[in-house]
């Protein structure tokens, strides 16, 4: 007897588990969204700095192939960037503001019905389209005095213009947030980090470089209003 349960057990979980797979429903959503960055350099070598606080938005769109599974990708506009830090004697401040049209391709794993626990992970890759930099007249004027006494020395290449940047970036992004379905349709938050893969100035010693490595290190938070399209 106890044998035919669990037979019977066994047998009646594997039809669930194919009825399932049978009735489920490939989901198409669209939204939009935006949110806070937090994004500073990695400079080698370094260069002291606070967090830059910026902002991005843009466009979503999420596929739900399977149960648990799906894909997101996103058109966004973010600004990026890093802000020195000086001693506050010196009079010094400086900050730059680089605003970029980004394009994420993540796979979507949800846990999790009304109420979904999140994950997105995948390559982002990001074009460079426009800069703003701010610098004090005392900083200008000290950087001014420093090239006129060692001209053969790289002095304050992370001021260099957008000319010499890189205009295309890559890197990994990856997060975890949670969804609510509602009435009005799902709305994601979710908590991100990007590394990036590529450098925004060059690296290449035949060029004199003067940074090894000038990658961006994004903390992001994002929330994002979806409808059902299918």
């Amino acid at each position: 007897m106890r044998t035919i349960l669990s037979l019977f057990t066994l047998f009646a979980s594997v039809i669930s588990l194919f009825a399932q797979k049978d009735t489920f429903h490939k989901e198409l959503y669209l939204g939009g969204g935006g949110g806070v960055i937090y994004s500073r350099m990695d400079f080698v070598p370094s260069v002291q700095q606070a967090d830059q606080l910026a902002l991005l938005g843009g466009l979503s769109l999420k596929y739900i192939t399977e149960k648990h599974l799906g894909l997101l990708t996103e058109v966004n506009f973010a600004q990026r960037g890093w802000s020195e830090e000086f001693d506050p004697e010196s009079g010094f401040t400086y900050n730059r503001t680089l605003n970029y049209l980004e394009i994420p391709l993540m796979t979507h794993i949800y846990f999790g019905n009304k109420t979904r626990f999140i994950i997105n992970a995948g390559p982002k890759i990001s074009f460079l389209l426009r800069e703003q930099q701010q610098m004090s007249g005392a900083l200008a004027d000290h950087l001014a005095q420093l090239r006129e006494a060692n001209p053969d020395e790289p002095i304050g290449m992370q001021y260099a213009p957008i000319g010499e940047m890189k205009r295309v970036d890559y890197g990994l992004i990856g997060g975890a947030g949670m969804e609510v379905k509602t009435g009005m349709g799902d709305f994601d938050l979710e908590g991100r980090y990007y590394f990036g893969l590529a450098d925004l100035f060059t690296n290449r010693r035949s060029e004199n470089a003067y940074f090894s490595r000038s990658a961006h290190r994004i903390i992001e938070t994002k929330l994002t209003w979806y409808f059902k399209m299918r």
